[in-house]
């Protein structure tokens, strides 16, 4: 059982089941069963249903093992930069989910996984995400982590709570940058109306950091290179969205016309960087852009504006 405990830091009269959705990264109904259940305590009290938080409160939620469920192995032909007894680097392509979830349990990254790694996997999330350390959407390409043990899963998720973790991306984004880097930093939460979309707002957020650095110009685009101090879900893309420059393909943040021939947002998680948990050396992996991406900045450099 997983134990979640954090404290409240927004404006007050916030439900409690908005916030455990948000730190536990759950669904509101999902955290609506868990509070009836009598998993969440406020200030070491067992949450009401219709709780409200107010600034300061200690929030702690205990979420149940999941239900024992027979992950498919699946021969994926997964892209592993980098692989020994401890951990793999691997390099997701747009379009593959990283682990499975309702309504999808096939195709992922983690049925991918259990083939290559058989039983090698950290179980510190559970049987549904087994050795995943950190995730990156759907429609983003590009390197993430995982753990094959549970003594590397602990030492890698502690260097990404304490904002150690290199991660670098690469984007094209909507519109031109006046200055040639700048850090957006503003809190991310769930967003108030849209339950599976986030937003920049003081309520039930958590702080969020985007260092950018601007690598190309090319009039309506400009192409960036991205570095996350912190690690919020969506962050690179409510951030962009937040100043002005949605990422280019983006159908959840982007405008309602969409560059269809992306297929998803213009986001590659380019280079990580970390601490191995055995050797204690650090160590970086860099990846190159996949065909999307250059073949968008050919058309760019081609026609200039778009």
């Amino acid at each position: 059982m997983n134990k979640i405990i954090e404290n409240f830091l927004g404006e007050n009269s916030v439900r409690a089941d908005v916030f455990v959705a948000e730190i536990a990264d759950i669904t509101r109904s999902r955290a609506a069963k868990l509070i009836t259940e009598g998993c969440v305590t406020v200030g070491g009290k067992t949450a009401q249903k219709n709780a409200k938080l107010k600034y300061g409160d200690s929030v702690c939620v205990l979420i149940p093992d999941p239900t024992e469920y027979d992950v498919l192995p699946q021969d994926l032909q997964l892209d592993i930069v980098y692989e020994d007894d401890d951990l793999l680097v691997v390099n997701k392509p747009k379009g593959m989910v990283v682990h499975p979830a309702a309504g999808n349990f096939e195709n992922t990254l983690v049925n991918g996984l259990m083939f290559h790694c058989k039983n090698s996997l950290s179980g510190i999330n559970g049987v549904m995400r087994p050795g995943i350390v950190h995730r990156i959407d759907k429609n983003t390409s590009g390197l993430l982590i995982v753990a094959k043990n549970d003594n590397a899963h602990i030492h890698l998720a502690q260097q990404i709570k304490e904002h150690s973790f290199t991660r670098e991306y690469e984007a094209i984004v909507y519109g031109n940058f006046k200055d040639d880097n700048g850090t957006v930093n503003a809190p991310i939460g769930r967003h108030p109306t849209k339950r599976k979309q986030m937003a920049v707002t003081n309520t039930a957020s958590r702080n969020a950091v985007t260092h950018y650095e601007v690598l190309e110009r090319f009039g309506e685009f400009t192409h960036l290179k991205l570095q996350l101090e912190t690690g919020r879900t969506h962050q690179i893309r409510v951030h962009m969205a937040y100043i002005g420059h949605p990422v280019a393909g983006d159908d959840v943040y982007g405008p309602k016309k969409v560059i269809t021939e992306l297929s998803g947002q213009c986001l590659h998680a380019k280079k990580i960087g970390f601490i191995h948990p055995e050797t204690n050396r650090y160590v970086e992996f860099d990846s190159e852009l996949p065909e999307y991406f250059n073949k968008y900045l050919r058309k760019l450099n081609k026609n200039g504006n778009i």
